[in-house]
């Protein structure tokens, strides 16, 4: 292959392997190292020899992901506190279902649950579930044999699927829950943002100890109501806030002096309730927020 061909099949392929990585990894950061790590070995291999391309990059980047988390868990074990995945602006402008899978598989409920599994499990079920590939393909992307593949997925299934995490919340449920929530942040009122939780919310944040944030998870409708009028809203009544998609669905970005202090986030259930507010305060965590929104599959 020519080197432009060659850029070429691999710009093609970046934002599919930037997905996987980021919903393996859970940071984006480290996602795009390592589809930068990719596109160097792919520099250096001798392409002709690779009839399948995107089966060798998805191989490639799959393995090299596993590596990483494997290394993610153990310097974890030191984090301060709640650890959250890294938050992405993204815009989605495919068709309507496949807007709702690309949004289901990216939110920070769907993210953390992929936590809960091991690494060649999380990549098995990614790969099966949202990427379509087939058993026989995830057993030569992992190096393992077919069985093996389908154990795998078979046994992350009772993490992500009986969640029933994976449902497309309406825009409008959601607009609904914004502007609730940021006249209580606003004012402190919060008779309209009350009716749209579930009674056993919860709310967490992240700032690995580098800013001031609610340091334990919290439980119930009405302690979190209580924390949002009383401590929020004269922390950060007077910040600016904008709504912006983030890993595909709407929320919140709070900014003090054209700096970025916050985004807020949430789960639903099937009943459109929000059931989880996630606030990420660390400013390494941040900073992707500044950018433009990200084009992964």
């Amino acid at each position: 292959m020519s080197d432009q061909k060659d850029l070429a099949i691999f710009t093609n392929a970046r934002p599919r392997l930037l997905g996987l990585a980021y919903r393996i990894l859970g940071s984006f950061s480290e996602a795009e190292d390592a589809v930068q790590d990719i596109y160097l070995k792919w520099q250096g291999a001798d392409t002709s020899l690779i009839h399948n391309p995107s089966s060798w990059l998805t191989m490639v980047c799959t393995r090299r992901c596993i590596d990483l988390l494997q290394t993610a868990h153990k310097t974890r074990v030191n984090y301060v506190g709640t650890w959250l995945p890294e938050p992405i602006h993204t815009f989605t402008h495919e068709t309507p279902e496949d807007q709702a899978l690309l949004a289901s598989s990216l939110t920070t409920a769907f993210l953390l649950l992929l936590e809960r599994l091991t690494p060649k499990e999380r990549a098995a079920y990614l790969l099966y579930e949202i990427f379509d590939f087939t058993y026989a393909e995830i057993s030569h992307i992992l190096h393992i044999q077919e069985n093996a593949c389908r154990k795998l997925v078979s046994r992350a299934r009772p993490h992500l699927d009986q969640s029933n995490i994976r449902h497309d919340t309406p825009p409008d449920r959601q607009k609904r829950l914004l502007a609730a929530f940021r006249m209580a942040i606003e004012n402190g009122t919060t008779d309209r943002l009350e009716v749209l939780l579930s009674e056993d919310i919860t709310l967490c944040a992240d700032s690995d100890g580098k800013v001031i944030a609610v340091k334990k998870v919290l439980h119930g409708k009405e302690k979190i109501l209580k924390f949002i009028s009383q401590t929020l809203n004269p922390a950060w009544g007077d910040f600016h806030q904008i709504s912006s998609e983030i890993n595909g669905n709407q929320g919140l970005i709070f900014y003090q002096n054209d700096q970025i202090i916050a985004s807020v986030s949430f789960a639903f259930n099937n009943n459109g309730e929000a059931t989880n507010i996630y606030i990420m305060r660390n400013p390494e965590k941040l900073c992707l927020l500044r950018k433009t929104g990200h084009r992964i599959r």
